[in-house]
């Protein structure tokens, strides 16, 4: 009996034992059932290699997917979304078409900017300026130079053949000469600032350093933005003022191609106005002016109504730079010549009045009209010449 009793407390136990194992076994398979939810994390995180297809290219209608479709043979391949990019599509955009024409559009399409490949627009403008304007036009500045530096040298400063006769001949009003100093003050400015800004990263950026560079850079930008505007007034001021001397006359051509004489050292006669000078004013003050004037307003945004989209400044840009070159080119020989070119002709500007021997060995025409009694000897109100001329009075024809 007693071992009968030990017997089925045994086996009591082993019962009680298999239930307890079996307990947490089955909790932990609930468990397993029913886990945790994980974190979400965004973007591809992996990607099985035997499900993307690297051969997708050879199937019909590859290069036509868009980006949904790719995505499905070859995750995280974006090509069709960067070649809409590319294209120049533009996407959406909540900014308004008046404020933004541009928005949503990242590249531009594809143009052919003369002397450009055929390109995106942007790319094609930049070839434009860094391939041609800059070298050519660089270049075509320093001949200039060079030419007129190298005349000097073997002419010197034109003379006058005849000693001066103290009679001075008002050339230039006070008003004439007011016009021509603000245009020329102007002219002046705007030529350092956009050389500078043109060329200077060029010889400048490497003496100068990076720092003193940009804030040079900056100022003679603001500095050739504020004087733009006043050298379109006061070119229209010189138009206006000097048209009426400077219409085409007899003996202009004969002057052109006798080169004026300054090879021979025999000037050609002339009006007040000689061809060379003609020529300045209507291809320099009129053509290139209107044009350097009217692609500066439009990079200036400063023309209404006008939709202002990167084509449309790339554009003026270049119409800009090139005016700009050739009219430089033609001033600087004006400028040469009105200054240590010429004996006389920096003062005629600077005190309006030049000396009769002045008047006949270079405008012999218009010193015979003087002294006709055709054109006035003192054309302005004031009574006595300016500055040096006060030490003789103007001679009355």
């Amino acid at each position: 009996m007693k071992n009968f009793l030990c017997s089925m407390a045994l086996l009591a136990g082993l019962a009680w034992g298999t239930a307890g194992a079996q307990a947490p076994a089955s909790a932990q398979a609930a468990s397993a059932a029913t886990p945790a939810a994980a974190p979400a994390v965004g973007g591809i995180q992996g990607q099985n290699i035997f499900q993307v297809k690297p051969d997708a290219s050879e199937e019909p209608g590859y290069a036509q997917q868009n980006n949904g479709e790719r995505a499905k043979v070859q995750p995280g391949n974006n090509a069709p979304m960067w070649r809409q990019v590319g294209e120049g599509v533009t996407g959406y955009s909540s900014l308004p078409k008046s404020q933004a024409p541009e928005a949503g559009n990242l590249i531009q399409p594809f143009v052919q900017y003369p002397g450009s490949r055929v390109t995106n627009a942007g790319e094609a403008w930049r070839q434009v300026r860094n391939q041609w304007i800059i070298p050519y036009g660089g270049s075509l500045l320093l001949i200039v130079a060079g030419a007129i530096a190298l005349f000097y040298w073997r002419k010197g400063t034109m003379q006058l053949h005849g000693a001066e006769t103290g009679r001075k001949i008002e050339r230039f009003t006070p008003f004439e000469r007011s016009a021509h100093w603000a245009n020329a003050i102007a002219f002046v400015a705007l030529a350092i600032s956009g050389l500078v800004m043109a060329f200077g990263k060029f010889f400048l950026l490497p003496i100068l350093g990076g720092t003193l560079f940009g804030w040079l850079a900056y100022a003679l930008k603001n500095l050739h933005n504020f004087a733009g505007p006043l050298f379109a007034v006061s070119l229209v001021i010189v138009f206006f003022t000097f048209l009426k001397d400077n219409f085409p006359r007899r003996g202009d051509l004969t002057w052109l191609l006798k080169g004026g004489g300054m090879l021979s050292g025999t000037e050609v006669p002339s009006h007040r106005f000689n061809a060379g000078e003609k020529l300045v004013f209507w291809g320099g003050v009129l053509f290139l002016g209107a044009i350097v004037v009217a692609s500066g307003l439009v990079l200036d945004k400063l023309i209404p109504g006008l939709i202002y989209e990167r084509g449309t400044m790339q554009i003026a840009h270049m119409v800009h730079a090139v005016a700009t070159v050739v009219m430089m080119v033609m001033f600087m020989g004006h400028i040469y010549l009105g200054t240590i070119g010429m004996q006389g002709a920096y003062k005629a500007m600077k005190t309006g009045y030049v000396d009769e021997t002045w008047a006949r060995e270079h405008h012999q025409l218009w010193y015979d009209d003087v002294k006709a009694g055709k054109i006035p000897s003192q054309r302005s109100s004031s009574a006595e010449p300016a500055g040096e001329a006060a030490a003789a009075k103007p001679v009355q024809a």
